[in-house]
């Protein structure tokens, strides 16, 4: 078979993308044995009479998209729940009453099975941030949120913790020449790693333009409250990681996927409003059934974003520990605005949607920062189902962005920094360690989630300047 394309397709009268990556597909795997002229006759054939290509089980899937697409978009109309479905709420004092109403919200769907609230629960788009939504064989977009895979990266490393003072100057340039952020730019040095050469970068229409971004944006982080830091980690008595309890350099970062990330939301986002009407006040959560070609292919982007979210942290500690000659003995990691297949005790598979929430499985590690000033924490999970085996992924907002900026000025933040010992190259007073709840009440409200491992004390913080 000769390789069909999108424009052959075109060329015949195929101008819906997801019609045609369905066609590529079959073709690809049902017609290796005819020649590109026959399969394009036959897909001419298809289309001018799809009911008669209806029974034939290589060619029916064609006609029933043909079909769909004839009689004009297809959607489904849902009516919410009358009870909301089982929430527990952890630190529910410390958490404002609008994000609460929005997990209630969120609680109603119809294919919402049970849900969490963690301690460093805050107002969101979609779901609450801390918030955690088990649902029945659906994927919401916007619950997994805009940034997608957005995840922590620790690197402990094999120096004890007076490394930092001693090659404080050679740390702030390695961070000023191997990190990038913003929206704009990239990295001086090309960057490599096998997550772009995957095949759905052909494959998906929607990836292709976005490759290119991918490949500039590869190594960087965001802007808002993404970070790359070193300090010290102090190591707690019969950890998991077998490392003997002592202080050791660390190199702790935050980010996510970045342009393909958001992408990808904005577009399934778009795809699920179209396809599933819910009452306005919900319109947002609107749900791509996995059992469909586009609750599937969302899956898969979805999951290439995390890879991408995860090679970015992986080339942000290489380039740093390699500028330094450094030497990680272990590295933690955990995503965050992600969606992932789970079980409960009774058998059901559950899709678990944790929009800011750190994945706690028993035994499974996980880093909660807190913010430029204060303590992060190492912790293993204790695997609580009724908090959808969860925790907090931070201390959480106390006050909006605008309300952080307006309460507190450049000068006062260089002085609470200057208290706590932490030089910040970068950031904005939005992000001003008073913005955020304290993360030692969190970490309390949350004893039953994780156990602490280990406790980093941020030293030298880069972050995004506007």
């Amino acid at each position: 078979m000769g390789n069909l394309r999108t424009k052959d397709l075109s060329k015949i009268g195929y101008h819906n993308d997801q019609l045609r990556s369905l066609v590529i597909g079959i073709a690809a795997k049902s017609f290796k044995h005819q020649s590109k002229q026959e399969i394009l006759d036959l897909l001419i054939n298809i289309k001018n009479n799809p009911e008669a290509y209806l029974d034939n089980e290589l060619t029916n899937k064609i006609a029933e998209k043909i079909i769909g697409k004839t009689e004009g978009p297809a959607f489904k109309v849902f009516e919410l729940r009358e009870e909301p479905v089982f929430c527990k709420t952890y630190g529910g004092k410390g958490i404002e009453t609008s994000a609460k109403r929005q997990m209630e919200l969120a609680n109603l769907l119809p294919v919402s099975v049970q849900s969490a609230l963690m301690p460093d629960a805050h107002m969101g788009f979609g779901l609450p941030i801390g918030g955690v939504l088990a649902t029945d064989n659906a994927v919401i977009p916007y619950a997994v949120g805009m940034d997608i895979g957005c995840r922590m990266a620790l690197s402990i490393i094999d120096e004890s913790d007076t490394y930092l003072k001693r090659y404080e100057y050679q740390i702030k340039q390695a961070l000023k020449n191997h990190t990038h952020f913003g929206m704009e730019g990239g990295l001086d040095t090309r960057q490599e790693h096998e997550v772009l050469d995957n095949n759905l970068f052909n494959e998906l229409t929607l990836l292709k333009p976005l490759r290119g971004k991918a490949v500039r944006q590869l190594g960087t982080s965001g802007n808002g409250n993404h970070f790359v830091e070193f300090g010290e980690i102090e190591i707690l008595p019969d950890n998991s990681l077998g490392l003997p309890a002592k202080k050791y350099t660390a190199l702790l970062s935050h980010s996510g996927s970045r342009g393909l990330g958001s992408a990808i939301a904005r577009h399934y986002t778009q795809l699920a409003m179209n396809t599933c009407k819910l009452p306005r006040q919900a319109q947002q959560l609107a749900w791509l059934d996995l059992n469909t070609e586009a609750g599937q292919e969302y899956w898969l982007a979805m999951t290439l974003a995390g890879d991408y979210a995860k090679a970015c942290h992986e080339r942000i500690h290489d380039n740093l520990l390699k500028a330094l000659g450094l030497k990680a003995l272990h590295v933690v990691e955990n995503h965050h605005n992600f969606a992932w297949k789970d079980r409960l005790t009774d058998g059901r598979e559950v899709i678990v949607h944790r929009k800011g929430a750190t994945p706690a499985h028993a035994g499974e590690l996980g880093i909660i920062p807190g913010s430029m000033t204060t303590a992060a924490y190492l912790v293993s999970g204790k695997g609580r189902e009724d908090a959808l085996f969860s925790a907090s992924h931070g201390a959480g907002r106390a006050m909006s962005r605008q309300a952080a900026k307006d309460s507190m000025t450049v000068s006062a933040m260089k002085k609470l920094l200057n208290n706590a010992g932490v030089t910040l190259i970068g950031g904005t007073v939005e992000e001003n360690p008073l913005a955020y709840k304290d993360i030692e009440t969190v970490i309390a409200a949350q004893q039953e989630l994780v156990s602490i491992e280990g406790r980093f004390q941020p030293r030298m913080v880069r972050m995004h300047k506007e």
